[in-house]
């Protein structure tokens, strides 16, 4: 079903358990209240919806299948619209499902119900996907006809965007034995992929001394190590990820050719083009808009990655950088710790000097239970905002543990959250926003926190601030690009067989040679590094929305800073409108366009101009 939502997840952001240091040093976090959706997983309230779930979807079958193309376009709205609250009750049900088992994926029982809750939901809508498989059937001058009637016209930007799918169909036969074999098969990988990571713990020596005390760490705790300021920190935590990232590292493959070939299958009997297409339908994006993107921040490596590690590396007094400090604090760098309450501020603050109406929206999310902020053991990694749906409000997750970067993934999570309530005002099914533009208002959040904290900094703190700023912007954009582009080598090379870890791990390291640089030395520990990162297994080809967004927002806040008269509402109006429009659309008002290649140059250049004022501040 169009509606039931996945728990969308941040690139970069780290996690900690119970053996993080300095954690009364961060002041009383959040944590999540459920409440709002359901008292508990064994609750009344929770079974009575799913009971709800099946007698309705039963109702509507009964009413409507085979009958779609026959409706009058009054019927037809009045058909919709009970999908639609059908269809809103169930990812409500399944986002709570979702959201306990973030809570601690190490929980056995928060996994059961998980699986349960998703194959409950997986049967309901087994029998309803009768619903848009005829609604695309209707040929478009019909359609156009029914369109006429004013209820079914409000879902016109909806009923556009289901039939960007109309050339890949199946049958229903084959679409209902797709849909009810995922369980067992993307989800029940990806499920594996994030129990395994989870119980993952790596040993790292408290020193180079034989017989040195070894510290078991999480995932999350030992890739925030790799940003330690002690070298021999960040060094020594880098081999004990990549060894026991190797020691997995069949595991992991399996994982990635089962899902490739899987992938493979149900595209071939689609006839969609490439390994990519269906992201792109998905994101309603032009697959040639996409490969501008990609071409421009190809063509922009040399001045972009390439010499700010560099730079980097200079600062280091050395040539080439090794890979374990490529996120390392900069020698003079401070290393404050950052309460929550004064991270909380610091974002609302940034927030109201654009607009007051952002900030109290960003403040309801402080003001009740709907950020989990603590890290905690077998909590979900990374961060995320969860827009559940617009009948309740939605979720944030991060890990905060007190740093600059911290703060930037609050500013940006909170963003989601904000584009979400305020997208909420469309109804379930405009409301959701396509993963191009889902990351605009997370970015810009970023970008006006970071300005804020900017200003406000002397020149050495400027230098570091640009400096992480810039680690930042590469991260999300050349680093996505470049594992967007190792997705196309890894799907297109497993279309002639299976590749084994020695192989996926080579295209792994040519491809961060090519984006990343000479100054970066590479080793073979770090081949392995391809194997925990989520978004493949999860999201095939999400990451390079990442880069859209960025971009995008360098863009919109170049309009910004030229205080042009009513930038703020326009903004707002662009995230009120949800999924209700694309996005040549929402641009228009500003004058952007991205299909324009020089779309893409201006927001590269904003990148290329903090290396420049960081050159000269060096």
């Amino acid at each position: 079903m169009s509606g039931i939502r996945a728990v969308r997840q941040t690139a970069g952001a780290a996690g900690q358990d119970g053996q993080q240091e300095g954690q009364a040093a961060l002041g009383r976090m959040p944590e999540w209240d459920l409440g709002d959706l359901y008292p508990a997983p064994d609750s009344a309230e929770l079974e009575r919806d799913f009971a709800l779930c099946e007698s309705e979807a039963k109702a509507l079958a009964a009413d409507c299948a085979g009958r779609i193309g026959s409706l009058d376009g009054a019927a037809l709205a009045q058909a919709i619209r009970r999908y639609e609250v059908l269809d809103e009750r169930l990812s409500r049900l399944v986002s709570y499902a979702s959201l306990v088992y973030a809570r601690d994926v190490s929980d056995p029982k928060s996994g059961q119900f998980m699986q349960q809750a998703q194959e409950r939901a997986n049967e309901i809508v087994s029998g309803l996907l009768f619903f848009t498989l005829e609604l695309n059937l209707i040929p478009d001058g019909e359609l156009a006809e029914k369109l006429k009637d004013p209820g079914l016209a409000a879902y016109e930007p909806w009923l556009r965007d289901q039939r960007v799918f109309r050339p890949y169909q199946l049958d229903q036969s084959l679409e209902t034995l797709l849909h009810e074999r995922s369980l067992t098969a993307r989800q029940a990988w990806s499920r594996l992929f994030d129990e395994t990571t989870a119980a993952m713990r790596f040993p790292v020596p408290a020193s180079d001394e034989d017989g040195a005390a070894v510290e078991e760490l999480s995932l999350e705790v030992a890739l925030h190590r790799l940003s330690d300021r002690d070298p021999a920190v960040r060094r020594r935590t880098g081999r004990a990820l990549g060894r026991t990232f190797q020691k997995d590292i069949r595991l992991f493959a399996l994982i990635t050719n089962t899902l490739a070939k899987d992938k493979e299958i149900e595209d071939r009997w689609r006839k969609l083009p490439a390994p990519e297409t269906a992201r792109h339908l998905a994101n309603l994006v032009e697959p040639e808009v996409v490969q501008a993107l990609q071409d421009a921040v190809t063509a922009a490596h040399p001045r972009l990655s390439h010499r700010y590690y560099a730079l980097k590396a200079k600062w280091f007094g050395t040539d080439q950088l090794d890979w374990w400090d490529r996120n390392a604090p900069l020698p003079e760098a401070e290393d404050r710790t950052i309460p929550w309450a004064e991270a909380r501020d610091i974002v609302l603050d940034a927030y109201r000097r654009f607009s007051p109406q952002l900030a109290e929206i960003g403040q309801r999310f402080f003001d009740h239970p709907w950020i989990d902020a603590p890290a905690r053991p077998g909590k979900a990694a990374g961060a995320f905002a969860h827009p559940v749906v617009p009948s309740v409000h939605p979720y944030l997750l991060v890990n905060y543990q007190g740093k600059t970067r911290d703060v930037m993934t609050l500013a940006h999570e909170l963003g989601h959250g904000v584009h979400q309530v305020l997208a909420g005002g469309q109804g379930h099914f405009l409301s959701q926003t396509p993963l191009t533009l889902a990351e605009t208002a997370s970015v810009f959040g970023e970008q006006l926190t970071f300005r804020a904290m900017l200003e406000a900094a002397g020149p050495q703190k400027r230098k570091m601030m640009l400096a992480a700023k810039v680690e930042d912007m590469l991260n999300t954009v050349v680093r996505q690009m470049a594992f967007y582009d190792f997705e196309r080598r890894i799907h297109g090379e497993r279309r002639q067989g299976e590749l084994s870890a020695d192989r996926i791990s080579e295209i792994w390291l040519t491809v961060q040679r090519e984006s990343l640089g000479p100054a970066l030395r590479f080793d073979a520990d770090y081949g392995s590094f391809w194997c925990y990162i989520p978004h493949f297994v999860h999201s095939p080809f999400y990451v390079y929305a990442y880069a859209f967004g960025d971009c995008l927002v360098n863009a919109l806040y170049g309009l910004y800073q030229q205080a042009e008269e009513g930038f703020a509402e326009r903004y707002l109006d662009m995230l009120r409108a949800g999924g209700a429009k694309r996005h040549k659309e929402l641009l228009a008002p500003f004058g952007l366009d991205a299909a324009d290649p020089a779309f893409w140059a201006r927001g590269l250049d904003v990148i290329a101009g903090f290396i420049d004022e960081l050159e000269e501040l060096s």
